[in-house]
């Protein structure tokens, strides 16, 4: 799915910096890297939720479980090799529809998402990424240069490598 083009500024100055750090320091537990992109991924799951909210139609009942369940999560590391991952999604969980029968968070926001024979699509997931992918980026890239920063520093002041 095309959700647009987003570029990456600084990120080579980035990966550099990142590889001339002591391991120990960079991927202890995830490191700043784990911590930039967990910030970068709260903040499209607040403007997910906030979309969802937007899409709601006037009279629709909503009890707020698909919403607080678009979460972000760490995921696994990338395949062929090593990294972090963040995942903004909705977490599956079941609940009672209207008719009776078991309804999932998921089929909810797939139906929201993508419409269905009787109900028309509500994109809140695709034009949250359209909208605010570039800027969460910016966020992970500066969160992530302001992390880095501190280790340096914090390395030479105290005589270590950097």
């Amino acid at each position: 799915m095309d959700v647009g083009r987003v570029e990456i500024r600084g990120a080579d100055e980035i990966q550099r910096l990142l590889k001339n750090l002591p391991t120990e320091v960079v991927s202890k537990r995830g490191g700043p890297v784990k911590l930039a992109l967990a910030k970068g991924a709260r903040f499209i799951r607040d403007r997910e939720r906030e979309a969802l909210r937007s899409v709601l139609v006037e009279g629709e009942q909503s009890t707020g479980l698909l919403e607080e369940n678009i979460i972000a999560s760490r995921g696994k590391p990338p395949s062929g090799g090593n990294g972090e991952r963040y995942l903004v999604r909705v977490k599956r969980k079941m609940y009672p529809g209207r008719k009776g029968q078991r309804v999932s968070t998921l089929k909810s926001a797939q139906i929201k998402e993508y419409g269905s024979s009787k109900q028309a699509s509500a994109s809140f997931i695709r034009r949250t990424v359209r909208t605010h992918g570039g800027q969460a980026i910016t966020i992970i890239v500066e969160d992530l240069k302001a992390r880095l920063d501190r280790i340096v520093k914090k390395l030479a002041s105290s005589g270590g490598a950097g």
